[in-house]
């Protein structure tokens, strides 16, 4: 069953926006390409937003611009203001009891607590009017009928106090919020603004980073951070890449070696070649990736927000039979019952409710980012607890994707001169771009001093042959050493032997025997048997798929304790195993870092692509999850981070409806008062913004 993936998803972040309907989503702050013109840093305070920005892309509503500016232009700035409101409207409480002493109190009261409404809530309140008129019945609709019927009803100080104490909750919970975003917008101060660029001369000049071109030479000094992503050309020393990849162990660097934008060279001198615009770095990728994750809704937080939606009019429905029928139910006065429904319409605000969502999976995003995991929305982050079984290809993968010489040995026991057998085999292998001769030549000496190289020639499909000193040699597999008569019994069984521990053997001969053979193996990832140890101790089936020979599939699959081990497979039979595990088994995830696993990993529940340099554009585009440092604990650790949110969510989701429920009881027992009821909302939206942020704290 092929999943909707994120990125088709409408895009949204929470911040707690209570307009129309219910809290509203909030689009993520835009995050410009690493390397692209920065605007000033916004260090506005998210708590000027107390009126609630109600927005739909770049559509607001004018009841939530008013809100918003009824917040941003008072005054007062900020906290201040809000102080200010809080102490008028005690004034204005002391003024309402002292009443009785003098008239012009009561009026010096009222005065008090406009001033103190207006300091505090003013965009909110006529935000809430023009929702009513277009009978959209948000919170701001909410507040502002409990305000003008606690005025009505004579209760303007608690009027007062109402609005203080919701612009308050509502700042610190923007601020909340916007904690769990922080570690992204740090992501942005990772790389330099500018790069030093060498010069024909052999000089420095410090260039912004947006300016440099690809295939610019850079100098890295030791402690400095690196600006672009490219690759060491001169140089040796160890870099810490742990903000981009979650690598805690430092990665040394030769001539070579890839760097990454926001890593820091630690103490040796390097010089990079830039591969790659500032726009297109992995950190301005992983920026970019973590700000579509963010601004995508979770199947959790798109139920919430439907039913605030439905759950906001019936609350309303609800105070307004109590208002008209509690004086004959219940034998209470028309002004009991009208005090104790405004305050059911306090009680009743659904902010808590629909915050329990978006601070969980956000912090959870955030803190999987930190640890290298790449997730395209909350969808993702939901998904992952569900998986019943993995499947994961071999090569780059489960290995790491570059073969290497393991082994190597002449034919012939009594051969006088290995040596010479091992530069022939050099100066073959050095004339083709085969992935296994390239490792053959990696892993023997340099063929100095040898016979020139002569009539080099490609055997499709079987190795490479030349002339060198005049006499023929071919490095090749056993189907062309079989097509010329040069295998024996024994040479076969020596493959074999060979073949059963995973390895690929190359042959090197001339026109009368195989005189050596070549082992080249794809190494292991060090932490595949640990991570399929993990995937077992969660309940999940790790399964592999893979296209190269039964043999050494099983093999690998073996050594990293997999039972279910599937190999010869071509994409489309990854595709139709896929979907008979998905059948069989239950939701199924894909590992995969190449072409032919995009198909499956687009089948797939959840798709894991390898984020290293092995790793291909289309996988990266089709998974939901990136691993950027190619870990493949990584996996185990996603799943653990979706149970627990998915524990977290639901506990604030609890939390959310049970006190509410608790102080509807209050309300309907005629127990409830408006300053109750605003404590309690502001108290429990604390609460799951408090249980939510645990979370960005997580490290698998």
């Amino acid at each position: 069953m092929s999943k909707n993936h994120p990125r088709h998803e409408e895009a949204y972040v929470h911040s707690c926006g209570c307009g129309g309907g219910s809290c509203a989503p909030q689009p993520s702050p835009s995050i410009p390409p690493q390397g692209a013109a920065r605007p000033a840093r916004h260090d506005h305070d998210h708590g000027e937003h107390a009126g609630h920005d109600h927005r739909h892309g770049e559509d607001r509503t004018d009841a939530a611009a008013d809100a918003h500016a009824g917040h941003d232009h008072g005054v007062l700035p900020g906290w201040p203001r809000i102080a200010a409101a809080l102490v008028l409207a005690v004034l204005a409480e002391a003024a309402h009891w002292g009443a009785s002493l003098h008239p012009w109190l009561s009026y010096g009261g009222m005065a008090l607590a406009v001033v103190a409404i207006g300091l505090s809530g003013l965009g909110v309140y006529k935000a809430g009017l023009k929702d009513l008129a277009r009978f959209k019945l948000g919170i701001h609709a909410l507040m502002a009928v409990a305000v003008t019927g606690a005025f009505l009803i004579g209760q303007w100080p608690e009027a007062a106090m109402v609005m203080a104490l919701y612009a308050a909750a509502e700042r610190i919970e923007d601020q909340a919020m916007d904690r769990a975003r922080q570690a992204i917008r740090n992501l942005l101060q990772l790389a330099p603004e500018t790069a030093d660029v060498l010069q024909p001369d052999g000089s420095v000049a410090a260039t912004p980073v947006a300016r440099v071109a690809l295939g610019a030479r850079l100098r890295i000094a030791p402690g400095a951070r690196v600006p672009l992503d490219g690759t060491v050309v001169q140089g040796e020393s160890s870099v810490n890449q742990a903000p981009i990849t979650g690598e805690s162990a430092l990665a040394d660097k030769a001539p070579g070696d890839a760097l990454f934008a926001g890593s820091v060279n630690q103490h040796g001198q390097l010089t990079m070649e830039v591969t790659a615009p500032a726009t297109d770095s992995l950190l301005a990728r992983i920026v970019h990736a973590v700000e579509q994750a963010q601004a995508t809704r979770a199947p959790t937080q798109r139920f919430v927000d439907r039913f605030a939606q439905v759950y906001t009019p019936i609350v309303l429905v609800l105070a307004a039979l109590l208002a008209v029928l509690a004086p004959w139910l219940l034998g209470w006065t028309g002004h009991d019952a009208l005090y104790q429904a405004l305050a059911l319409l306090v009680i009743a605000c659904p902010c808590a409710l629909v915050l329990s969502t978006p601070v969980t999976v956000v912090s959870a995003l955030t803190a999987a980012a930190q640890r290298g995991i790449l997730m395209k929305g909350g969808r993702s982050l939901e998904t992952a607890r569900l998986l019943r079984a993995i499947a994961l290809d071999k090569t780059g993968t489960l290995t790491s994707g570059s073969p290497a010489l393991v082994h190597w040995q002449a034919a012939d026991a009594a051969a006088s001169q290995p040596g010479d057998l091992a530069r022939t085999a050099w100066q073959l292998a050095s004339g083709s771009d085969h992935p296994v001769s390239r490792a053959i030549a990696a892993g023997l000496p340099a063929g100095t001093g040898a016979g020139a190289v002569q009539e080099l020639q490609a055997l499709p499909g079987r190795g490479v042959q030349a002339r060198i000193d005049g006499q023929r040699w071919t490095l090749a597999n056993l189907r062309w050493a079989r097509e010329q008569s040069l295998s024996t019994p024994a040479l076969e069984a020596v493959l074999e032997a060979q073949e059963a521990q995973g390895r690929t053997v190359t042959l090197l001969a001339d026109d009368q025997a195989v005189r050596a053979l070549f082992a080249v193996a794809d190494p292991l990832r060090p932490q595949a048997a640990e991570a399929v140890a993990q995937l077992q101790a969660l309940g999940v089936t790790p399964v592999v798929l893979s296209g190269d020979n039964q043999a050494t599939v099983q093999t690998i699959a073996a050594q990293v304790g997999i039972a279910d081990a599937r190999g010869s497979l071509l994409p489309q039979d990854k595709l139709d195993a896929m979907a008979v595990l998905q059948r069989v088994v239950g939701p199924t995830g894909m590992t995969g870092d190449g072409i032919n696993d995009a198909p499956a990993l687009a089948q797939s529940d959840l798709g894991f692509a390898m984020g290293g340099r092995h790793s291909t554009g289309m996988a990266m585009e089709t998974a939901d999850v990136v691993l950027m440092n190619d870990d493949l604990r990584r996996i185990p650790e996603t799943i653990r981070l979706s149970r627990k949110s998915h524990t977290v969510l639901w506990q604030n989701i609890g939390l959310a409806l049970g006190i509410k429920a608790a102080f509807f009881a209050l309300a309907v027992a005629g127990m409830a008062t408006m300053w109750m009821a605003v404590v309690a909302d502001m108290g429990v939206s604390l609460l799951v913004v408090a249980n939510g942020l645990r979370l960005r704290r997580w490290r698998g």
